[in-house]
């Protein structure tokens, strides 16, 4: 019996990249829940695993030499599982390449511009009083995450998945694709929308993504709670040692 895989996990797109791999891969997985809201992510526990305060992150009770290997950045951690598992992340160097590439491109590109689409679209009418304000972050954001959606959308007009055959770049490219809080229509991308039907059909998906959805709470409401987790998540500047 393997040791289970431990996920220090909040059920974000970041934290469904993983949740959702561990479920295709086969790989058995125990939920660390790291409750964002409540600074979970800033104890010393944590940051012992990631420094960067960021989830997710993994411990591997069975790493490469038999110990444990903590492992933080999303991107870092789908070639990690892809490589144990042998699975979703080819041996050939070049189609290994066409699959690192996009995932690279995710984490550079999808999720983070995604991610300031949903800060300005979302949480930010709840912190700035003057609306123009952060009209122009969302039309800077909103904008460009239009621009990928159309990267992909031409990118899957004569291919299934995004680097040949169905693979991690899929899996850290999925859950980024929300539309309804990005302010896009998949109407207008129906290469994408094929796609995020195919994707989103498979089981191991379907089971990542509701992995902890109980844990998930409205960070853009009303309330003396959303608020302080506001605060915590988005007032945030170094910590000295």
């Amino acid at each position: 019996m393997t040791a289970p895989i431990e996920l220090w996990y909040w059920p974000t797109p970041n934290g469904w990249k993983i949740s959702i791999a561990l479920e295709e891969m086969g790989l058995p997985y125990e939920l660390k829940p790291v409750n964002i809201g409540r600074g979970e992510q800033f104890t010393p526990e944590f940051q012992a695993i990631n420094p960067n305060g960021r989830m997710p992150a993994i411990v591997d009770p069975e790493g490469p030499d038999g110990k444990p290997l903590s492992i933080f950045e999303s991107g870092a951690i789908l070639q990690y599982l892809g490589n144990k598992s042998g699975r979703f992340y080819p041996a050939d160097i070049r189609v290994r390449a066409d699959v690192d590439q996009w995932l690279f491109w995710q984490v550079g590109g999808l999720g983070p511009m995604a991610g300031q689409t949903h800060h300005f679209r979302q949480y930010a009418p709840a912190l700035i009083k003057d609306q123009r304000q952060i009209a122009y972050g969302v039309r800077r954001y909103t904008d460009e995450t239009n621009r990928l959606y159309g990267v992909m959308d031409r990118r899957l007009a004569d291919r299934e998945f995004l680097a040949g055959d169905y693979s991690i770049a899929d899996m850290a490219a999925w859950p980024w694709i929300l539309p309804e809080l990005q302010g896009q229509s998949l109407s207008d991308f129906p290469n994408l929308n094929a796609w995020v039907q195919r994707v989103g059909a498979r089981p191991a998906v379907q089971k990542g993504r509701a992995a902890g959805g109980d844990l998930r709470s409205n960070l853009a409401a009303s309330g003396k709670a959303a608020e302080e987790a506001r605060k915590l998540l988005f007032g945030q500047r170094a910590q000295k040692s």
